[in-house]
């Protein structure tokens, strides 16, 4: 028997979220969609919707043991792909708005028999994107938290789900507005395709949820490409040496408000192992350990890691440091080129701070220790 293709649809945008679904089911004949409605979870309930081409199948409350995304996927997700897979020829997921797909797309590929992850759809509507990139509104502001505790901004979550699908759905609006959303689109998706609602057809390959998620991780990450266009652009900042915790440090408001989104790894002088993660949206930084560089592993680690993470560390790779390296990503409007790259190259260490050596780097003040260790 043949495994039966799942798109998973995103987006924060409920009505271009709605009609890309809408229009997949249209394009394939003996397709459904399942949908889980969040507005309940904080009371352990949750609404699930079955769709086809036709309209609503079934429309089903679930009582959860625990309010939580993670709960409605284990709980009722999967167990309805798996009963409905045996009458489609496509299954379509439609998460709720502030879902990030990564965790369906992921449990779905791992759990589900009989099926295969065709597409991840992000799916977002012109004049959204542009609001929503540039506010501070929460996730609480709009209604759309997916657990009582859910402190996340819309921007965050709204890169989130830009950066990890595998295509970007852009809705109609106003002309401007669409060639502007579609560069922004075009530059957070570092490659991903960009098609307009018009143009939506149905996607039947095959996915790797691990290649998806190398993408967007910052020891393998795929970053866009260094541009101007179109009012939006990119920075792409590379270094081969180390940086000064203090210095960093310093700069760190500045470096985190330059740029509307800031990607990418980092190498301290003062802790040559740790990979630390870089991950910025309009203002919103965190600096995570995200464990040890290859070069500071075994030789064993490198058979062991991920095809996307020998790939990078090869790039980066230098006969003394390994794949020790500065890799950041700035994208925003109007961005001052030459002042950033000043700014971030005065966080590296001097030539005379090089030659003091790693024994003289291990005692630098470490502003980062509150939280990083």
């Amino acid at each position: 028997m043949s495994s039966i293709p799942v798109v998973v649809v995103a987006g924060l945008h409920a009505e271009v979220r709605a009609e890309a679904v809408r229009r997949l089911l249209a394009a394939t004949p003996y397709s459904v969609a399942v949908h889980h409605d969040l507005r309940g979870i904080d009371h352990g309930q949750v609404e699930r919707v079955v769709l086809d081409a036709w309209g609503v199948r079934e429309r089903a409350d679930v009582r959860l043991a625990h309010g939580c995304v993670s709960c409605t996927i284990r709980e009722d997700v999967l167990p309805a792909v798996e009963r409905l897979a045996g009458e489609a020829r496509l299954l379509v997921i439609e998460t709720w708005g502030s879902v990030e797909p990564r965790a369906v797309a992921e449990q779905i590929a791992a759990k589900v028999p009989g099926v295969h992850l065709a597409g991840v759809l992000t799916a977002a509507d012109p004049a959204g994107v542009l609001n929503d990139l540039g506010g501070g509104e929460r996730l609480r502001d709009r209604a759309l938290t997916a657990s009582e505790e859910d402190e996340r901004y819309v921007a965050e979550v709204l890169v989130r789900q830009i950066e990890y699908a595998s295509n970007l759905v852009l809705g109609a609006g106003e002309p401007e507005d669409v060639l502007l959303a579609r560069t922004v689109l075009e530059h957070l998706g570092a490659g991903t395709p960009v098609t307009l609602l018009d143009e939506l057809t149905a996607p039947h390959g095959s996915l790797d949820a691990e290649t998806l998620a190398a993408r967007v991780d910052p020891e393998s990450l795929r970053l866009p490409v260094d541009q101007n266009s179109d009012g939006v652009a990119t920075l792409i900042w590379r270094r081969p040496r180390p940086l000064h915790p203090v210095r960093l440090y310093e700069a760190i408001d500045d470096l985190a408000t330059c740029a509307v989104r800031s990607r990418g790894r980092l190498w301290l002088a003062n802790r040559p192992d740790v990979l630390l993660g870089w991950d910025c949206v309009s203002g919103l930084l965190a600096i995570e350990d995200r464990g040890r560089w290859l070069a500071a592993r075994s030789s064993r680690a490198w058979s062991k890691a991920t095809p996307a993470r020998r790939a990078a560390a090869a790039l980066d790779w230098r006969p003394k440091t390994g794949d020790r390296t500065q890799l950041l990503a700035f994208t925003g409007p109007e961005l001052d080129r030459p002042a950033m790259t000043h700014l971030l190259d005065r966080c590296l260490l001097t030539e005379a701070e090089m030659r003091a050596g790693s024994d003289a780097w291990a005692t630098y003040t470490d502003p980062f220790a509150g939280v990083l260790d």
